[in-house]
This record gives structure tokens, sequence and C-alpha cells, in this order.
């Protein structure tokens, strides 16, 4: 058997049940790509369920887009960056001569998939950036393709990368019309009280960076790692945080150290991101050191995930981190964690 089919997962009962979940929703995709969009599908699933994993996008697009409806394509690492993406929805909802879906490898998120004719897929992108990859895939689902689908596919990569391209005739007349497309509503707690009881703290948060931390015996349970945001998941704009203080020293690092731990410790699922001068941090010591980042700064943050919550409070800790008053965070005993959230 060849080294690279890996049937160890089968071995157990959480493996094999989560391959047959995997199987069944391919199959379920495979039985209805003829007559949709497939990023359409993909969108009104639940993007929670990890057999829509970034992995398993790729192989849709090679197994039912390239292999079953022979679609064309078109791929380049862009050259400039996109931020409106809503100008592009609005020239691709004009083709409807051709099926289109725009497959975009993003550095944090992974391989995402959208119809480019729909703003609300579109945006899931968020932006797209410089020198990373854009594939665009063009086809006519159940009939066969032609040139016009390959023209298709390097006038839309063009759009993308900010040419001017005007459509031919063939591109704009058809069948191939936008639908409606929602996201599924997701299920409400099964306790009112529960979530009740988790609002009561997030009222006092104002006061929480007065020295309150969780106890130290906790803080190994509550300090999990952050998650890997799973496909589908979306990724807020970049929140600016001006330095309000002199220069970013080591107490302020130290300090949003302890309050990006006390989001992740509430929001296990979702990760925050920093960046600054446009490129990612993935160390915060490596970059901001004594003298390196001054006063009137902006440092940005993002986040990343299912369900983001808390991102204004997020913000105001952080720009409260930055300044003079970062010392109200580094109380608590050691190696515990806040409760700000």
């Amino acid at each position: 058997m060849p080294d690279s089919v890996n049937l160890e997962v089968l071995s157990t009962r959480s493996g094999f049940n989560s391959a047959v979940k995997q199987i069944q929703k391919m199959v379920e995709i495979n039985g209805m790509v003829n007559s949709e969009n497939l990023a359409d599908i993909v969108y009104e699933m639940d993007s929670d369920e990890d057999e829509l994993a970034s992995n398993r996008l790729g192989l849709l697009l090679r197994m039912l887009l390239v292999d079953k409806l022979g679609y064309k394509s078109a791929s380049a690492n862009l050259s400039a960056t996109v931020e409106d993406l809503s100008v592009l929805s609005n020239e691709f909802n004009k083709w409807n001569g051709v099926d289109l879906v725009a497959a975009y490898f993003h550095p944090e998120l992974g391989l995402l998939i959208a119809n480019p004719k729909v703003a609300e897929e579109l945006a899931g992108f968020g932006e797209l950036r410089k020198r990373e990859l854009l594939v665009v895939y063009a086809g006519l689902r159940g009939d066969p393709t032609n040139d016009d689908c390959l023209k298709a596919a390097q006038l839309a990569l063009k759009l993308f990368e900010g040419g001017k391209v005007t459509a031919p005739a063939a591109l704009t007349k058809g069948k191939y019309t936008v639908k409606k497309v929602s996201k599924p509503k997701k299920a409400e707690p099964k306790s009112a009280k529960t979530k009740t009881a988790d609002a009561k703290p997030k009222a006092g948060a104002k006061k929480a960076p007065a020295g309150k931390a969780a106890p130290a015996g906790k803080a190994a349970s509550s300090a999990k790692a952050p998650a890997v945001p799973a496909a589908g998941g979306k990724m807020t704009p970049k929140y600016a945080v001006i330095v309000q203080n002199e220069l970013f020293h080591n107490g302020n690092v130290e300090a949003w150290k302890k309050i990006i731990a006390s989001y992740n410790a509430k929001h296990p699922n979702l990760v925050v991101y920093i960046y600054y001068e446009g490129e990612r941090i993935l160390d915060i010591n490596s970059l901001f050191k004594w003298g390196k980042v001054k006063h009137g700064t902006a440092i940005e943050f993002a986040i990343a995930g299912n369900d983001i919550q808390d991102v204004a409070k997020l913000q105001r800790y952080l720009s409260q981190g930055a300044s003079k008053m970062f010392e109200s965070f580094l109380r608590g005993p050691v190696n515990s964690v806040l409760k700000l959230f």
C-alpha cells in the first residue's frame, strides 16, 4: 500500500466516525454541485463542523470542480493588497454566463473559498494580501466547459489584481445568476441560566484591571493554548491601538501578554493576531523592545474564529496596556490569569 495512504485514523472509534462524516458530507455536496455553486453550498453549511476543514476544501475543489465538472482555472500570487472587495462582487454579479469560485490561501485562516458574485462570501476573505495565492475557477456546472471559461478565469484574476476588464457578452449573458445565500442559525444555548451567570462578570469587567486575578492553582487549567481558527471562520478587520506611553517598553509587553492570555482563557476558540507596520508579529518580545515603538505609533490586532466577541473590550484593555496605566495588569500571583472578560 502506498505510504501516502494513511488509514491509521480509522483505528479509533472517533477517527472512524469522523471519516464517515467527511465522506457523507462530500457525497451530499457532490449531489448538489451540478445545480449550485460550490462556494454557496459550503457557505450555507455549518462552519463549525470539522468536516469542512481547510484541507478538505482543497479536496472538494479538485474532486468536484476540476475532475468532475472540468472547470478551468487561473492562479497568481497577488501583486498587491486588495482591501475593498465589495467593488469586485458588484462587477462579478454581472457575469451570468459563467459559474465562478474563488479560492484564497489566507495566511492565518488557511484555504477559503467564495462565490465572487456574492458580497457576503467575498467579505469572508477579509483583505487579499500581497504575495498570497489566489485561484479562480470558472465553468458551466453540468455542461461541458469551453474557451470562454478559461477566459473568464483569467479576466477574473486580473480584476482581483486591480486591472481594468471589459467582460465579453459571452460572460454576461446566461443562466448563472446569483441566488440569495444565508448562514445557518446557531442553536440556542441549552441553559439560559449559564448565559446569565456568564454575563454578570462582564458587567464589572472595567474593575478587573485593579488587580483581580484567577487563583494561582487554577491558572494551569484556565490558560489553555489558543486554538487554530476553524475553517470557514472569520477574521475581523485590523483594529489600531495607539501607544500612549512614551515608549512601548517591557512593562507594556507584559501587560499585553496578560490581557491576551485572559482573552484566550475566556474565548479558547478565538485567536488574537498582532500586527506592526503591516507585518504579523509572532512573538511580541521579538519586536516590542525598549525604544523601538514610540509614543503615537499604531499597533494593530485582529481576531479570527467563529462567534467573535469582546472586540471593543479587548481594544480598550490593550490601549490601557499601551499607556502608563499598564501596571494594573501586572498585579496578582505569578502565572495567574486575569479575569478581564
